[in-house]
């Protein structure tokens, strides 16, 4: 599940979406700004936001599909679920502790290359699973500023973008920049009301298709610490 995160980043780098419904007007809320001012001003917005829900899909070119929907906030804080390779795990952080519950297939994927690693996923599977942060590789799904740092690795994925009129995304109203190089359409939904967070990004065409949405801004994090009684510690039970 090393490129979990990646349903973010590559999402919102490469971006485009199918419209999302109707929304007649146009985009005055960005009137005398380019496609590029906007996109540059959303990217803005949205890295300085103090939280978000982000819910992505993604398939990979050999096939493969990713799945995130989680919370997080600038604090690192977050509570979701992660879907790849056929696995599935839940994860919480909270007071700098990583808390993991995934099913048996997530556990033997990500516990193949320890010795023993059969008789400790039978131990953890489908059990919260805790352990200081930064030991597994979906703690970085954590770090809200780490999950959206790609928005301005690389700016030449939004620049040249073009503005495609106004719509809405889950009813908020929106303007639409899209994009298309090398047979690929890429869009960028941002909010044409309050601040100019992205609400959408997507890319279609080619063989890996992508879709991330962004909502709840502002909206505090606040992760349940798990039952005492449903909770392992993973290093103790490896020391066994």
């Amino acid at each position: 599940m090393g490129r979990l995160a990646a349903v973010a980043a590559t999402g919102v780098c490469a971006v485009s979406l199918a419209a999302c419904g109707g929304g007649g007007g146009d985009d005055d809320a960005f009137k005398g700004k380019s496609a590029d001012e906007v996109a540059a001003q959303a990217v803005k917005a949205t890295r300085q936001a103090d939280s978000m829900h982000l819910k992505g899909s993604a398939r990979q070119e050999g096939g493969e599909s990713l799945a995130l929907d989680i919370a997080v906030d600038s604090e690192k804080n977050c509570e979701g679920t992660v879907k790849q390779q056929g696995a599935t795990a839940q994860v919480r952080h909270k007071s700098a502790m990583l808390y993991l519950k995934g099913d048996e297939k997530y556990w033997q994927n990500s516990l193949k290359q320890k010795a023993g690693a059969d008789k400790l996923v039978s131990k953890v599977a489908d059990k919260w699973v805790k352990m200081p942060a930064g030991d597994d590789q979906l703690s970085g799904l954590c770090d809200k500023q780490g999950l959206l740092a790609a928005l301005d690795e690389d700016k030449s994925e939004r620049k040249g973008m073009s503005k495609d009129g106004s719509t809405s995304v889950d009813g908020t109203p929106a303007v639409k920049l899209t994009k298309k190089s090398g047979g690929k359409t890429l869009t960028m939904y941002v909010a044409s009301e309050g601040k100019p967070y992205i609400l959408k990004v997507t890319t279609t065409g080619g063989s890996a298709p992508e879709s991330t949405t962004f909502s709840d801004y502002g909206k505090p994090v606040e992760p349940e610490q798990p039952p005492a009684g449903d909770t392992v510690d993973l290093k103790q039970l490896a020391a066994k």
